[in-house]
């Protein structure tokens, strides 16, 4: 069985409205046009925007994914959004354990739990991230911090619900900053990822089948390197997918 190939992107805190509006129509153009792009494509803007962007993309291959979902299922929790209600206007994928969620919520292992169990529960996939600081690298503990991320949240979980997600690894160090991992080290962490995904659930063949992407200022220029490694399936794409042509020429990597 083939993984799947997905690119996603996330927009972030990123676009007004009109924008928001204008840049699907421009993606959805570039893709009508090119018969090369074979990979899932998902959408992942901000929650004021879902909807509308939901209703646009519903008639089309396109999905559409949320940037994060509240760890409680309902009640008294003003301002955040449940994966029942992401799940009601379309929203296919949900984005839980961003490194800038964790870092500036405070988002810890008992939260990412809950967040991946409400996911699982509305049968939205989630795309869980994990990823090390540049001090990680830095201090030889980068494949310790990422089996810790993986077992603390991932250990709990059935293999049934385990072969629903898609995991991601972004170095915290290379998002934003214009720094990439090269090939060869994004290939080693993945390779990695597999390995001791493949040990949580005791099951080599669900590691195999599972979609691993690559997040770290991926653009146009570096896509095809990084995609065309063994255990890369695709990219978290931020900044780049806010440019129509450079997201699709990112899907068009592969």
């Amino acid at each position: 069985m083939l993984r799947k190939k997905i690119v996603a992107g996330n927009w972030k805190m990123n676009t007004n409205a009109q924008k928001a509006a204008t840049l699907v129509d421009e993606l959805l153009q570039i893709y009508n046009e090119n018969a090369d792009i074979s990979c899932t494509l998902v959408l992942v803007p901000p929650f004021v925007f879902v909807q509308k962007i939901g209703e646009r993309l519903a008639q089309t291959p396109l999905l559409l994914g949320v940037q994060d979902c509240s760890q409680h299922a309902v009640g008294a929790y003003t301002g955040e959004v449940s994966a029942a209600m992401a799940a009601s206007v379309g929203a296919k994928y949900v984005l839980i354990g961003h490194s800038e969620r964790r870092t500036n919520f405070g988002e810890n292992t008992a939260i990412l739990k809950s967040k991946l169990a409400q996911c699982l529960a509305q049968n939205l996939t989630p795309i869980f991230c994990v990823g090390e600081t540049h001090a990680d690298r830095n201090d030889g503990l980068h494949f310790e911090v990422i089996e810790q991320q993986l077992t603390d949240v991932l250990s709990a979980l059935e293999t049934a619900d385990l072969a629903k997600i898609v995991l991601a690894y972004e170095p915290v160090w290379a998002i934003g900053t214009g720094l990439t991992a090269t090939p060869m080290q994004a290939q080693e962490m993945h390779q990695f990822i597999r390995k001791t995904l493949a040990h949580i659930a005791t099951d080599e063949r669900l590691a195999s089948q599972t979609s691993i992407l690559y997040g770290g200022s991926c653009n146009a220029k570096n896509a095809k390197e990084l995609f065309c490694q063994t255990d890369i399936d695709g990219g978290l794409i931020g900044g780049a997918s806010l440019v129509a042509q450079d997201f699709m020429a990112i899907a068009c990597s592969f």
